[in-house]
């Protein structure tokens, strides 16, 4: 399935070049949750892919000790994470995550990647998940599948930045530190969800998508939602940048639609991709969260405009917290500056060394 926000987060295409050597150092296993109860009150077998670097270390008492988690975005996978721009930035020795001494937990969510998802069959009968749902199967998984009992640090990108907040309240103190990327962390309304809201409706108008029961995938109506979110992930400044001529800003809206076309999103499961962060919404508990949190966005996001504010106040709601804003550059990615670890990771390297 093609990884909606993985292709749009780059203004300048990113050779693949480091995701074999990485995959090659990597463990992967499903993890089948049994009766997995849902916020909507249905009950299913649910599946949960997960890939792993590095080996557990156990601590006097047996505990798996040096295990992290790091959340992909909407539309992603744990496999965005083996990336030259994320991978050769903190995996290799001596770097912040150095897989010689930490366990790296990447998880697919539920609706995504290798995991249970509408286009496994169900289609619109798959239950209706939300933000609650993902975070209680990625518990799941880590001890009931792996036997982690805690973790070190959650970094989370995007809907795993949100994810990250959503850990900080429904299970304080599992994740001993927190750096959530790229969100905010109040209702997702005002700009933020019409965008999603429109790219859902624009599929569903699509005749082929037939109530979500189509022999063949809702092109023109995942063309506009795709577009949509093109917009939504770049930095406007790049694009200029980059594409200065009307001819060069049409070629690359063009080579996008053909990579498109080549590994195509499937339209219920990226409607309910998008759809997931409708009751999100953590701001009245964020006092709750008491572990050091690094809260990183940057001022070229359009899906979290900084002019909003949000993350500035809300960030003094949590006696530990630290939040830094990226300024804008032609270098910086947009929404996907999350993911380049150049920008961040002098910073993740402090909150790794902080006390939980």
């Amino acid at each position: 399935m093609r990884k909606l926000f993985l292709i749009l987060f780059a203004l300048i295409a990113t050779p693949l070049h480091a995701a074999e050597d990485w995959s090659k150092r990597a463990a992967q296993r499903d993890v089948v949750l049994k009766d997995f109860h849902f916020g909507t009150g249905e009950t299913m077998d649910v599946k949960v892919h997960v890939t792993t670097l590095g080996t557990p270390h156990r601590d006097a008492k047996g505990e798996i000790d040096n295990a992290v988690m790091v959340l992909h975005g909407t539309g992603g996978s744990g496999a965005q994470f083996f990336r030259p721009q994320f991978a050769d930035e903190l995996y290799g020795p001596g770097q912040v995550l150095d897989i010689s001494k930490w366990y790296v937990i990447l998880p697919d969510n539920i609706g995504h990647g290798k995991s249970s998802k509408p286009s496994d069959g169900m289609r619109m009968a798959f239950p209706r998940y939300d933000y609650d749902d993902m975070v209680d199967a990625q518990k799941r998984m880590l001890t009931e599948g792996l036997g982690v009992n805690s973790l070190q640090l959650i970094l989370g990108t995007s809907m795993g930045c949100m994810h990250g907040f959503v850990w900080g309240e429904r299970y304080p103190g599992f994740a001993r530190r927190l750096a959530p990327f790229a969100c905010n962390a109040v209702e997702i309304a005002g700009r933020n969800r019409i965008w999603r809201k429109m790219s859902i409706d624009a599929i569903k108008a699509d005749p082929l998508w037939n109530g979500g029961n189509y022999t063949q995938q809702p092109e023109s109506g995942l063309r506009t939602a795709n577009d949509l979110g093109l917009i939504a992930g770049a930095n406007a400044w790049g694009l200029q940048v980059n594409y200065p001529t009307r001819e060069k800003a049409e070629n690359y809206l063009a080579e996008r639609g053909r990579m498109d076309a080549k590994d195509p999103t499937d339209a219920n499961d990226e409607i309910y991709q998008l759809d997931s962060s409708r009751n999100y919404n953590p701001a009245a508990k964020l006092g709750m969260i008491r572990v050091p949190v690094l809260w990183i966005n940057s001022s070229d996001d359009f899906i979290n405009p900084p002019e909003l504010g949000l993350a500035q106040k809300q960030a003094r709601q949590m006696p530990r917290a630290r939040f830094i804003l990226l300024p804008y550059s032609p270098e910086t990615k947009g929404h996907g500056t999350h993911t380049w670890a150049r920008f961040w990771k002098k910073d993740l390297a402090k909150l790794m060394g902080t006390k939980p």
